[in-house]
């Protein structure tokens, strides 16, 4: 690995998933030398969520972008090396704002949010749709409902995976940050300044935020001086991270790492 790399990953969860959804992935890194860290959003890690799901905490729905950011930047900043940043989905937006800020020393960005600049595309947008619809939705949470998580999130896992997935990961999450996210309110970045390498991965199957989305990313991204690259992985929805197949995922991100 590069010179400046260390041995510490941060796992950056994304919208309606705790860290948890990471499991997996944590389990694979530590087996390949990892110091591994998924540290919860704000509120998220108040209840179980079960608890979370019947009762969201207050402030959740009105939780911004900055507010999120900010708080991985003061636990990065907690640590005592630059870590990989490793994110899925918000957290893949995330990831790439941290980056901007100059943290980490590499990144990846799992099916990520669309950063300023990148239309999200009409599949993208029906999906944040009952998000945004709302009255007075940048106030409130919003809680998947499980049609919509096998049928736009996990929609390549099976049936069960979908159910066991839904009951033990899925909690309610804030409806600022969509808004902000549609206008590009606090998600812009600076490539030509990047640094550090970044890894944008989609799959086939993403039916939150396409490879149409995903690889919008990757044009911007692909003009900073450091390595930027793409990965697609076919047959993979937006839950690629802990759905059937998560291996391949979780191994090509680990041969990327060590070839840096």
């Amino acid at each position: 690995m590069a010179e400046n790399a260390s041995k510490t990953v941060v796992f950056i969860h994304g919208a309606w998933m705790v860290p948890a959804s990471w499991d997996n992935f944590r389990r694979s890194f530590e087996a390949a030398g990892f110091t591994t860290h998924a540290p919860a959003w704000p509120y998220i890690d108040s209840a179980p969520p079960e608890e979370l799901r019947r009762n969201p905490p207050a402030g959740l729905g009105a939780l911004s972008i900055k507010e999120i950011v900010d708080h991985y930047q003061n636990f990065i900043a907690s640590l005592p090396e630059k870590p990989l940043i490793v994110g899925h989905s918000f957290g893949g937006l995330f990831t790439q704002l941290l980056l901007d800020r100059g943290l980490g020393w590499a990144g990846v960005a799992i099916d990520p949010a669309p950063i300023a600049l990148v239309p999200p595309g009409a599949t993208s947008l029906f999906a944040a749709a009952p998000v945004l619809l709302r009255w007075q939705g940048w106030e409130l949470p919003f809680t998947l409902s499980r049609e919509a998580f096998a049928s736009s999130f996990a929609n390549a896992a099976p049936p069960e995976v979908q159910s066991e997935a839904y009951d033990k990961l899925v909690v309610p999450t804030s409806g600022r940050m969509f808004y902000e996210g549609a206008f590009w309110i606090g998600t812009g970045v600076h490539p030509k300044r990047r640094t550090q390498p970044l890894l944008i991965t989609v799959g086939g199957e993403d039916k939150t935020v396409t490879p149409f989305t995903a690889m919008g990313a990757f044009n911007l991204q692909k003009h900073a001086p450091a390595e930027t690259d793409f990965k697609y992985f076919p047959g993979h929805s937006h839950f690629l991270i802990a759905e059937p197949g998560w291996e391949d995922v979780a191994n090509y991100i680990l041969r990327w790492v060590a070839h840096l």
